[in-house]
């Protein structure tokens, strides 16, 4: 017989089950895995480099484009990680946004009428957009277990700029926490600074299958 208790437990675990971004994540294949360390590796060797912070517009090839090796923003580094494990981010977010324009803030955002491969790739809110629909997204959590190295991470820095970076395996001594590689204005880092700003995005991308 269905007890009051055992109906109440119950639709409280439903409750939680419905709700956005608290879906139990599938337990990651060997191979998931491996590109994972392969990507946190890549992130971790960004940080090697002198790259100074420039926001500007560059015209670049397409596909397997990329600014000057000296310059960047944030994004640049999620990028530069992604092609050294084989993944040509320019290429697959264009492609998206080719054939699901509106899906992406470009218009709303920057007025704009039609892909652009030189910058749709270099623009958080773009990243966002496609790792949501192309990737999983995993909950904006408050506690640092939830997080994984390999997880990419969007946050408000206020008044609405964007940021993003990639967790990577190695762990804050001050904290326990993993660290982040990202580029905020310095170069490429690797810092403790998971919750230093309001998380908005939490994701895992694998590339196109």
């Amino acid at each position: 017989m269905l007890t009051r208790k055992t109906y109440v437990l119950s639709l409280a675990l439903c409750t939680l089950a419905a709700l956005p971004g608290l879906a139990q994540t599938q337990p990651l294949t060997t191979a998931q895995q491996d590109f994972l360390s392969r990507l946190v590796a890549a992130a971790v060797e960004r940080t090697h480099h002198i790259v100074r912070y420039n926001p500007a517009y560059v015209r670049i090839p397409y596909p397997g484009g990329d600014v000057p090796a000296d310059t960047g923003v944030c994004t640049d580094e999620i990028i530069r990680a992604y092609r050294a494990v084989g993944i040509d981010l320019q290429k697959e977010v264009h492609e998206d946004i080719v054939r699901n324009f509106a899906a992406y803030p470009n218009k709303s955002r920057w007025l704009l009428s039609h892909p652009d491969p030189n910058i749709d790739h270099r623009r958080v809110p773009n990243l966002m957009v496609f790792f949501s629909r192309k990737g999983e997204t995993l909950p904006n959590s408050a506690r640092a277990a939830d997080y994984s190295p390999g997880d990419l991470v969007t946050w408000d820095l206020g008044g609405g700029i964007p940021h993003i970076g990639i967790v990577v395996d190695q762990k804050s001594r001050s904290s326990g926490r993993y660290m982040v590689v990202h580029n905020i204005g310095a170069g490429p880092k690797m810092e403790d600074v998971l919750f230093n700003w309001k998380v908005t995005g939490h994701y895992r991308y694998f590339g196109s299958h």
